[in-house]
């Protein structure tokens, strides 16, 4: 009888596993996508920074007139240094380093006392879409984000 018993317990419990399963993984999607998407936004943040940056080296480089700390930003350096940034060339050609980046999101300035600064924007869109529905319970939220990148450098 008490293996009876025993048999019983164990077959009333049949399938609580699949329940439980069930119930768990829509959380654990909903945490590997939102771990994906960061380091997606992480990724594409450092490669922004990276071209800005080498943007920045460029146009110190190459818009300081010999060593007066006099900045003279011709439009000639300012196209090379906003292909040089969306491109990773100054001739422009080839894809750009982020989808959607373009030379208008780019721009090159003397700061004054011999400082240049190269800025550019990015829109990050998540890979799930640039909205989020709420199913009629209001304004469908905005997933994407803008991604500020500027470096400062002194021209040499």
């Amino acid at each position: 009888m008490n293996a009876h018993l025993r048999t019983r317990g164990c077959r009333s419990e049949r399938g609580l596993a699949m329940v439980e399963f069930a119930i768990c993984i829509p959380g654990l999607l909903l945490l590997m996508l939102a771990t994906a998407e960061i380091g997606r936004v992480l990724f594409q943040y450092n490669t922004l920074m990276k071209a800005v940056r080498d943007g920045a080296r460029y146009a110190a480089t190459n818009a300081a007139v010999g060593t007066t700390r006099v900045v003279n930003i011709t439009p000639a350096v300012r196209d090379d240094t906003r292909n040089l940034v969306v491109t990773g060339n100054r001739l422009g050609t080839g894809a750009p380093l982020l989808p959607g980046l373009s030379v208008d999101n780019v721009t090159v300035t003397d700061v004054g006392n011999g400082f240049v600064r190269v800025a550019a924007t990015y829109t990050y869109a998540p890979v799930v879409g640039a909205t989020l529905p709420t199913f009629g319970l209001g304004a469908p939220i905005d997933l994407t984000l803008t991604l500020p990148a500027s470096v400062l450098m002194r021209a040499l």
